[in-house]
């Protein structure tokens, strides 16, 4: 039993493994089904054993996305810094993706992209990351300083698409540079309003 146990959990791992490089390096509507099928070496029937469907199985690769990505800022928070350590921190793990080799834009802003109704669930599954991670942010800016914090989140989330969206259609450098001195002026914007200091 272990063995059939063992064996469906590495089928289900290569078509994990297969469809999140094929999703984020082609595109999710030009790669089908039977692709994903052939380059994971598995069967059709293997595959709707595992995700009854091609939503399912987008959806189950954002949810993967957003589980690696909750970790990555889950290991930062966990150091406990000053709140605005904590968000250069973030902002640095986000530049060093963009660095990353073979990067191609957010896997959410590029999902939502494709399936832009609201009620699909490719769609929601965007929808709940960005919502955690506009949470984090707010979170952390409100520890930061007596500032409204939902105002300064969403210009932290806004700068973040935007290096994200462009990073990967010139030089990633300058965009990163660019992205992580914009960071660090809203943090002492923000600081500077919580002392009543102009902003």
């Amino acid at each position: 039993m272990t063995n059939v146990r063992g064996k469906a959990s590495e089928a289900r791992s290569k078509l994990l493994t297969t469809a999140t490089r094929l999703f984020y390096t082609e595109g999710i509507h030009s790669v089908g089904i039977d692709r994903i099928v052939v380059e994971a070496k598995v069967t059709r029937a293997t595959l709707y054993r595992h995700f009854p469907g091609k939503d399912d199985l987008i959806v189950y690769y954002l949810q993967e996305a957003d589980q690696a990505i909750r970790d990555q800022v889950g290991a930062i928070l966990a150091k406990e810094s000053p709140a605005l350590d904590t968000l250069r921190a973030i902002a640095e793990s986000i530049a060093a993706g963009i660095r990353s080799p073979g990067f191609r834009g957010c896997a959410f802003l590029n999902a939502a992209a494709e399936y832009p109704d609201p009620a699909h669930p490719v769609h929601q599954a965007v929808l709940a990351h960005r919502e955690w991670f506009s949470r984090v942010i707010t979170e952390a800016l409100a520890n930061a300083g007596d500032a409204p914090a939902e105002s300064a989140a969403r210009r932290f989330v806004l700068m973040r698409d935007g290096a994200m969206a462009t990073g990967c259609l010139s030089d990633p450098e300058p965009i990163c540079e660019t992205f992580l001195q914009d960071v660090e002026d809203l943090l002492q914007r923000h600081v500077a309003v919580s002392r009543g200091e102009p902003g």
